[in-house]
């Protein structure tokens, strides 16, 4: 199976323009949960949202065709696909011809369905929408709702994940609460590029101590993971120190080369988050 050093990640690369599914890069999720002691069943649902930028085709005459995409590629399958190959394999759309956009959206959906299920004894079908030009201007900006943990004053010491900071007042009452941040950034695992985000945390349990929870996820700041694994870490430190009943973590991370992937990982069943993009994104 693939691994993230024999990704075209950090490598020159021939920008086909003609459809190559191959192209697509698939990485096993299990090595990475592994680190962080998951075997089995995780604890958790969820989904990667990803929002293609720069997808365009050519119609029957030759014209081109331009749309955004968005693709949920649900956390239970054996793979992620790595970006720069899904970045490859997107522009090798740009000079073949389809009958239209539906043709568009279910080879995309039969593709990357494929290379994220594969190896597993069961598969299921990825969700594709394709957004026309007509619609582009129904796309919101929005930031994450919730109360800012970046309003509070807190020293910075740790750089690498840190959950010892995590804490959780277990003597009081369980509390609700919405927290968000913009200050998450960690690295790519192969490249060491920064990757950027906006987090959100939804709990219900113990109080989580706000500044240690701040500086913890500051604490990723020269850490390497794909976006995924920094998700499905976060929310497995909050879940084994804080012990929240209920818990959902979803972090809108910046767009590099034309493509943004925000994990959204939930310990119970839940409608997916609304597709709204923050103004970094």
């Amino acid at each position: 199976m693939h691994s993230p050093e024999q990704s075209p990640l950090g490598k020159a690369s021939a920008y086909a323009d003609q459809y190559d599914a191959t192209l697509l890069f698939p990485i096993p999720r299990a090595d990475k949960r592994a680190e962080i002691g998951l075997t089995g069943t995780v604890p958790f649902l969820g989904a990667d949202l990803w929002t293609a930028f720069e997808l365009s085709w050519l119609n029957l005459r030759g014209k081109p065709q331009v749309a955004l995409a968005h693709i949920t590629v649900p956390c239970e399958t054996p793979n992620i696909v790595e970006s720069k190959s899904f970045k490859l394999y997107l522009n090798s759309f740009n000079n073949t011809r389809f009958a239209d956009a539906a043709e568009v959206q279910a080879r995309i959906r039969a593709d990357v369905s494929a290379a994220v299920w594969r190896g597993a004894d069961r598969s299921a079908s990825i969700g594709v929408k394709l957004l026309l030009p007509e619609l582009f201007d129904r796309e919101p900006v929005h930031e994450l709702d919730g109360l800012s943990l970046d309003r509070l004053d807190v020293e910075c010491t740790h750089y690498h994940p840190a959950p010892e900071l995590l804490t959780a007042a277990f003597d009081q009452g369980p509390v609700s609460e919405v927290l968000t941040s913009r200050l998450l950034k960690s690295n790519c695992l192969v490249t060491g590029q920064p990757d950027w985000a906006s987090v959100q945390i939804h709990y219900s349990g113990p109080q989580i101590d706000q500044e240690g929870l701040l500086q913890y996820l500051v604490s990723f700041r020269n850490h390497n993971e794909f976006h995924e694994q920094c998700v499905e870490r976060i929310f497995m430190d909050l879940w084994t120190r804080c012990k929240p009943i209920k818990l959902s973590v979803y972090a809108r991370y910046t767009r590099r080369g034309g493509l943004d992937i925000n994990p959204w990982r939930t310990s119970h069943p839940q409608a997916l988050p609304a597709h709204i993009r923050t103004a970094r994104q």
